[in-house]
């Protein structure tokens, strides 16, 4: 499978892996810190193994952008079926640019697949519920994913600039410690995939928010100006810097250097495909027993 999908990384550490199912149909991301954590199922999807057709092709976890809901709910099962999960136990955020968080229990369970969701402005979740899959979406915007394996807990958050700024991580962070008395420096970590540095300009009034947010120190690994006026905005180096801020420690935080944007034929990106697309999507599910 990984030489039918050619990857563009931007260093050798190439993370997340590339993964298939065991039938060999569904193709994913995982990180490496997750996986021999032992105590958690996780994934990052990618455009492949799944039935939508057209701009959303294949596998599109949208299910709200236009695609047939019987399609997507099949990309669901294919995928819960891949990482091992149970399809009718997925819990959907609901996006909006927050940093808002909700703790998922039992009775939340297939909210945003099997029936609608009671909630909206819900960029982060976090259970501590084995079995509850947590899903999150992307098409450029960083995912960030959290396994406390003390308390047996997880979270799992969308933070785009806005949220990054704002300090999603931080404030996932300390939802999970208010609810499950988490401690951040027990805590595993990944920032997952987005778009690169190299792929994202931003305006002047997004760089002032970045120079309000943080330190003058960091500025430089941040950003630096061009000659048309913009600037490129290094994500990835923010929500680390954003972590590693809130205590989590360097040897527990994986990062990604897969950029969305550079992979437009395995990964959907708004910069690269606009508005007409599907959504990629974050899978984090605490294991039983």
């Amino acid at each position: 499978m990984e030489n039918r999908i050619p990857l563009i990384y931007k260093t050798e550490r190439k993370l997340p892996r590339l993964r298939v199912s065991a039938d060999g149909a569904t193709p994913y991301l995982e990180f490496p810190l997750l996986k021999e954590s032992g105590l958690v199922a996780h994934a990052f999807s990618t455009r492949l193994g799944g039935v939508s057709t057209g701009e959303f092709a294949t596998m599109d976890f949208s299910v709200s952008r236009g695609d047939p809901k019987e399609l997507v709910r099949e990309n669901y099962r294919r995928m819960a079926k891949a990482i091992g999960v149970d399809p009718d136990r997925i819990v959907l955020s609901y996006q909006t640019h927050t940093t808002n968080v909700r703790r998922v229990t039992e009775a939340d369970a297939g909210k945003g697949v099997l029936r609608e969701r009671d909630y909206r402005d819900v960029d982060g979740l976090i259970t501590n519920v084995a079995g509850i899959t947590l899903v999150t979406f992307y098409a450029d915007c960083v995912p960030l994913y959290f396994l406390d394996p003390v308390h047996r807990a997880i979270g799992l958050s969308h933070s785009g600039w806005r949220g990054t700024v704002a300090r999603m991580g931080r404030k996932t962070l300390e939802a999970m410690s208010r609810e499950f008395q988490t401690d951040p420096a027990d805590v595993l970590c990944c920032i997952g995939p987005s778009i690169c540095q190299d792929c994202f300009e931003v305006g002047a009034e997004v760089i002032a928010e970045f120079k309000e947010a943080f330190d003058e120190k960091h500025w430089s690994a941040l950003f630096y100006a061009k000659e048309n006026g913009k600037y490129q905005l290094d994500l990835w180096k923010a929500n680390e810097i954003v972590l590693l801020e809130a205590g989590v420690r360097p040897e527990h935080l994986e990062i990604t250097d897969l950029c969305t944007r550079c992979n437009p034929d395995y990964l959907f990106s708004h910069r690269a495909h606009g508005s007409r697309r599907g959504n990629l999507a974050a899978f984090l599910c605490l294991k039983e027993g």
